[in-house]
């Protein structure tokens, strides 16, 4: 969803004088120069942000207030380093997934950048991680988190899966969770969580270098309240190997077929049951998907039911094309809108431009169904006359006029071959987006039963990026990006922020983990029992075992 003003600029912003420590000294600034790009970015956050006010409330925050907070952070940096972080927070402080900060050639450095977005650039090294993965412990609204997951040959000092962590590098969990918040993208609580979890065994470039150690230093507490200190050595993740501890796994079913979009499992047993491990809705999800239905038809799968694990999913587009050939029920579509501002005018001529070389794309996923011929009449005959006008928002039109025209109303029909039978779709925190969107489609149309948490709660229609440099020279610093737009579920609500609910609430814990995906499929399975579907056959249709 990323929108560059002018990606070529990144690539030419060179400082080309004085080598290294000039161009260090440049990247930084003065106090007077840093605290003139703050001022700017708060004046373009203002008037360019889709801000979503259901985020808001359920956050508790004002976005530009928290931001200006800040302001003192970016003059007083001393170093590159802390320039960074402190722009990083600033960024975050919108509580937005989508927006990250990046590096740029001849803008700042880092000690380490690993896990840290470079503009232009493809996605960033893996960090270095300690032996061990990490999930959060939903059982509580406290910081609670314990390991999941350690890779053989890790060591004797290294902790068992299901300790709980009480300290990371000398600092209590709840306060270290408290320092490492304000450096970690999220527009929900669930997900901030979530993605905590991910960073806590990894050295990464995201945190400040003061925050990590040449070791990570655990205190852990077994289930049987015994207390431990650990000091675990970081490696090259390729070189680290998993037992699978928290990860999916589905006992019963076998794998099939494996896709860029998903992995087919079919039962063991004569079960009409079909399961989808979904990876996202990535380049080849059309072919992906007829294929399925392909595959369905030739088997006589079409009427059973249908579980779709979306627990580790990505996002991309053209979810709804799933939807009309993976449940039979007509259903209106996600909507989305454009905040008009000073980038409007160059987003449309960059769409226009995509548009006349066919590569209406987002990071090289197609955006629409047809060539996007809707899309750019939109922009064209609705956006840019009401850019004109003055007016603030663009009007709300089927999810970048991808499935239907912009005078549509956004219901779309089951493609002619489509599953017939019943859907459960299993969700959790770890992805957002498009999934989000998917999501929601299926909560507001009522289209399917969904099991175990929301999805991370963000979604937008574009974001714009742009690279800063300090206001009256050409010095470039990073890479920084805005929301601007947003998306409407079919509820009529705003999505970012606000996920679809779930009908059975089932949270990761330290005590479920070993087996969540064993409770999952219960549930699924439950489900189809309850509506009288024969993949149900011998469950109960009462309350599932925990």
């Amino acid at each position: 969803m990323r929108r560059s003003l002018n990606t070529a600029l990144c690539l030419s912003l060179v400082v080309g004088c004085g080598g290294d420590q000039a161009v260090r000294s440049a990247a930084l600034g003065t106090p007077g120069l840093r605290a003139a790009l703050f001022d700017t970015i708060l004046a373009r956050t203002a008037r360019r942000e889709a801000f979503s006010a259901p985020k808001n409330q359920a956050l508790g925050f004002d976005p530009l207030r928290d931001m200006a907070a800040l302001r003192d952070a970016v003059i007083a940096a001393r170093t590159e380093e802390e320039l960074f972080h402190a722009l990083s927070r600033v960024s975050n402080a919108r509580r937005d997934r989508h927006l990250d900060v990046a590096l740029v050639p001849g803008g700042l450095t880092l000690p380490t950048s690993y896990g840290v977005p470079v503009a232009g650039g493809e996605d960033p090294a893996p960090p270095p991680q300690a032996p061990i993965r990490v999930l959060p412990d939903f059982a509580t609204d406290a910081p609670a988190y314990f390991v999941a997951d350690v890779a053989p040959g890790a060591g004797s000092d290294a902790p068992a899966p299901g300790d709980r962590i009480l300290a990371v590098n000398g600092q209590a969990i709840d306060a270290w969770e408290a320092a490492v918040a304000p450096h970690v993208r999220h527009s929900s609580r669930a997900g901030l969580r979530w993605k905590i979890a991910e960073i806590l065994p990894q050295r990464t470039g995201l945190l400040p270098s003061s925050m990590q150690g040449d070791v990570l230093r655990l205190e852990t507490e077994r289930p049987d309240g015994t207390r431990r200190a650990h000091a675990l050595a970081y490696q090259q993740t390729g070189e680290l190997v998993w037992t699978g501890g928290g990860e999916p796994r589905y006992p019963g079913f076998q794998l099939e077929r494996s896709t860029g979009t998903y992995d087919l499992y079919l039962p063991d047993e004569d079960r009409p049951v079909v399961l989808l491990r979904w990876h996202g809705f990535r380049e080849t999800l059309v072919p992906d998907v007829d294929s399925l239905v392909a595959i369905g038809a030739r088997s006589g799968r079409l009427d059973h039911a249908l579980i779709i694990d979306a627990t580790r999913s990505r996002g991309g587009s053209l979810g709804p094309y799933a939807l009309q050939r993976l449940q039979s029920r007509p259903f209106r579509t996600t909507f989305g809108n454009l905040r008009l501002s000073d980038v409007i005018a160059p987003f449309i001529e960059e769409r226009t431009l995509a548009f006349q070389r066919r590569q209406v794309t987002d990071n090289g996923v197609p955006e629409t169904i047809d060539d996007g011929t809707w899309l750019i009449d939109w922009l064209r005959h609705d956006v840019e006359p009401a850019l004109a006008r003055g007016e603030a928002w663009s009007n709300d039109v089927p999810f970048k006029v991808a499935h239907a025209p912009r005078d549509a109303a956004g219901v779309l029909q089951p493609a002619p071959v489509h599953f017939r039978g019943p859907l459960v779709v299993l969700s959790g925190p770890h992805g957002g987006s498009h999934l989000d969107q998917f999501v929601s489609i299926i909560v507001d149309n009522d289209l399917g039963h969904v099991v175990g948490m929301p999805a991370g709660g963000y979604s937008n229609t574009w974001e714009w990026e742009e690279v800063l440099t300090f206001p009256g020279t050409a010095q470039p610093v990073v890479r920084f990006m805005w929301s601007i737009g947003h998306t409407i579920r079919p509820n009529g609500q705003v999505l970012e922020g606000n996920p679809a609910q779930v009908d059975e609430l089932l949270p990761v814990t330290r005590e479920n983990f070993a087996l969540y995906y064993d409770l999952l499929l219960e549930r699924a399975l439950a489900h189809f029992a309850t509506l009288g579907h024969p993949a149900g056959r011998g469950l109960t249709t009462g309350p599932v075992r925990r």
